[in-house]
């Protein structure tokens, strides 16, 4: 399974903090924010993975995560030359993808807790259909909302309703089979001109082949879209990694972790930059025993 980053929205519901840079390369807490979807689509075992940015945007995201070999990854970036919406991601990487499956993650997402790395594994097990994310919000309004029966199956979903049927928002982290470019290539644009994410999750459902998997209290989940979501989220991981239980959205962890680089190789990338209280902790998994 391939993976893409979509990372090139405009970012307006944060202006000016992101109207000279993507909103993806700002920072949650002690990290660009790209680290974090990063982070996951490693931790699911994917090692190709597609950066989608703006024009303007495009050379900042090289320059920060270059080639991906410093992971143990390979990277490759795309451009998204007009917002045309989530969907669109997999019409822009379709020669990426060359028939295969593909996890697509939001830039804006992160995820966070002990339990997630099991729920990526049971999401790369389904080979059939697609699998989303849900997560019970206070605000089901603002998202693409998943209504389930009693067995978990999800038999209606609906983009930012008015009068929302549950409280399960969709989350930014989507997995999918081959026929995700096929579908895809149906969208006609929706009322706001755009080819959304949710309209082929409705045609795997209409089929029966749409999985959904309840994130447990275990695992939080931010869409950092907005400076109060941003700001939450900043001080949760914050206090996640001051209270000594883990580092979030840390790459060069993943890496090591599943074995895309040595201990050797992590040092030598970590020895070309300053002292911070990052890359101390990298530095500390290098020289683990």
């Amino acid at each position: 399974m391939k993976g893409i980053i979509l990372a090139a929205g405009k970012g307006t519901r944060l202006y000016p903090a992101s109207q000279h840079v993507s909103k993806i390369l700002l920072p949650v807490y002690d990290k660009p924010m790209i680290y974090y979807p990063l982070s996951a689509l490693m931790s699911a075992g994917i090692t190709e993975i597609m950066v989608i940015t703006s024009k303007d945007d495009r050379t900042y995201f090289k320059r920060l995560l270059g080639d991906g070999s410093q992971f143990g990854i390979k990277l490759k970036y795309a451009v998204q030359k007009v917002q045309r919406g989530i969907a669109d991601a997999f019409l822009i990487a379709e020669r990426f993808i060359d028939g295969g499956s593909v996890a697509l993650a939001l830039g804006d997402n992160i995820f966070c807790g002990d339990d997630m790395d099991e729920l990526l594994a049971e999401a790369m097990a389904e080979s059939d259909g697609a699998t989303v994310f849900c997560k019970k919000v206070a605000d089901p309004h603002a998202f693409g909302v998943a209504e389930l029966d009693k067995d978990g199956k999800v038999v209606s979903l609906e983009e930012k309703p008015e009068e929302p049927k549950s409280d399960m928002a969709v989350t930014g982290l989507y997995f999918y089979d081959k026929d995700v470019v096929r579908f895809a290539k149906k969208l006609k644009p929706s009322a706001r001109g755009e080819l959304e994410i949710t309209d082929i999750n409705r045609m795997y459902m209409e089929e029966g082949r749409l999985h959904a998997i309840p994130l447990p209290e275990s695992v939080a989940w931010a869409d950092t879209g907005t400076f109060e979501t941003l700001l939450k989220a900043s001080n949760y991981i914050h206090d996640v990694e001051k209270n000594g239980r883990a580092m979030v959205g840390c790459p060069e962890q993943v890496a090591l972790s599943r074995g895309y680089i040595t201990k050797r190789q992590l040092l030598e990338w970590v020895s070309k930059f300053k002292e911070t209280a990052y890359y101390s902790f990298v530095k500390d998994l290098a020289n683990a025993e």
